[in-house]
């Protein structure tokens, strides 16, 4: 049956979009953070860079910012498709390649003490952060969630893998981003200090090996990982390395698990984030738009590709050339996605922020320290 105007002249038919027309949309936007991966890639090569543990990730949404607080407004109609794109499917994609950077086979390098280490630190700095955060300093929930996300578990790469979940907004994402930058940055000289003077002063047992297990379960980045292993020796680094991918793997049961309860929660156990500041006019995760309760869970589904292809890894069927040209690769996408990040992010919403996520995260760095480390003591004693 034919639709039938006013005037009773049949309208016409919707014209149906054409498949070109995707690609031509995102490709200005997906040039643009290209190029923005491609110079934080080579500039992350520079020795100043490694040696500090700023990696290329890190310098991707430095750089976004950059162009996204300049250049980037006159050209927003034409880039906001691939810039789009990249903020979420690539996003997803490097997430799922993150899982060819370990196996299986590193948790049992590390043992039972490790992998208990890793969950404690992860669980509770990750609930400190959201009870602090909250009531504490007074932020909205998902800024807390997001910032303790980059904290107990693998940095940035945690807070892009969590912003779908908590869906957050770019100026909270990048708000937590930051203040990675800021303490992951400070671990790689602090870290280092600490294992010398303990040992020079008798206040710590802390063999190189120790050291790497506290390395790797506390600090923030895997690039800051390796900078503070490597400071001590280069066994120090490989089991700070291997610690670290352990607690790497945590991430996409804790997504599974987070995206389960705040499925759950409701206005009469949980606070809704439509009551936080910012939030207004968010639905949460447990209410669609029009208020009524879902209790369908939602399961990351990149986070069970990371799972799978982590799995894959582990029975060492691909080369290792291929897996390092796919390693290159996830680092490429992920740049793009920082990239993305950076552009869609405005300097005012992160000053409007103020200091509270910042004073949220040295809370937190204070905690990885003296509550990991005392963590790392009792396992140790307890497990060996």
């Amino acid at each position: 049956m034919r639709t039938l105007t006013n005037s009773g002249v049949p309208a016409a038919a919707p014209v149906p979009p054409k498949p070109w027309r995707a690609v031509t949309d995102r490709f200005p936007g997906i040039v643009l953070v290209g190029a923005l991966a491609a110079v934080a890639i080579a500039l992350g090569k520079i020795a100043w860079f490694e040696s500090t543990g700023i990696s290329a990730l890190t310098l991707a949404i430095a750089l976004g910012m950059i162009v996204g607080n300049t250049l980037y407004p006159r050209i927003a109609r034409a880039g906001a498709g691939g810039v789009t794109f990249s903020n979420q499917t690539l996003l997803w994609l490097g997430i799922i390649l993150y899982g060819l950077r370990l196996t299986f086979q590193d948790i049992a390098t590390v043992g039972v003490p490790g992998v208990t280490i890793d969950f404690l630190v992860l669980s509770s700095t990750f609930a400190l952060s959201w009870w602090m955060g909250t009531r504490l300093f007074g932020l909205d929930r998902k800024t807390a969630m997001l910032i303790g996300a980059g904290s107990s578990i693998c940095g940035a790469a945690a807070v892009m893998a969590t912003e779908p979940v908590v869906r957050g907004r770019a100026e909270q994402v990048t708000v937590a981003v930051s203040t990675v930058v800021v303490f992951g940055t400070l671990a790689i000289f602090l870290y280092p200090a600490i294992y010398y003077f303990s040992n020079r002063y008798h206040l710590l047992a802390m063999s190189p090996a120790s050291y790497g297990i506290f390395a790797g379960s506390t600090i923030h980045e895997v690039a800051q990982v390796v900078a503070a292993g490597r400071s001590i020796s280069e066994g120090a680094a490989n089991t700070a390395v291997i610690t670290k991918m352990v607690r790497v793997m945590m991430l996409a049961p804790f997504l599974a698990a987070l995206s389960t309860y705040l499925s759950r929660s409701t206005d009469a156990n949980e606070p809704s984030d439509a009551r936080e500041p910012g939030n207004a006019h968010e639905p949460t995760d447990a209410h669609d738009p029009s208020g009524a309760p879902q209790s369908r869970i939602v399961i990351p589904w990149f986070a069970l590709g990371f799972v799978g292809v982590a799995a894959f890894n582990s029975m060492g069927v691909l080369p290792k050339s291929m897996v390092g040209a796919a390693i290159n690769l996830d680092t490429v996408i992920l740049a793009m996605a920082m990239a993305a990040l950076g552009v869609t992010t405005h300097i005012s919403a992160i000053r409007a922020a103020g200091v509270k996520p910042l004073a949220l995260a040295a809370s937190l760095f204070a905690w990885l320290i003296l509550g990991g480390g005392a963590i790392n003591a009792g396992i140790s004693a307890v497990l060996g």
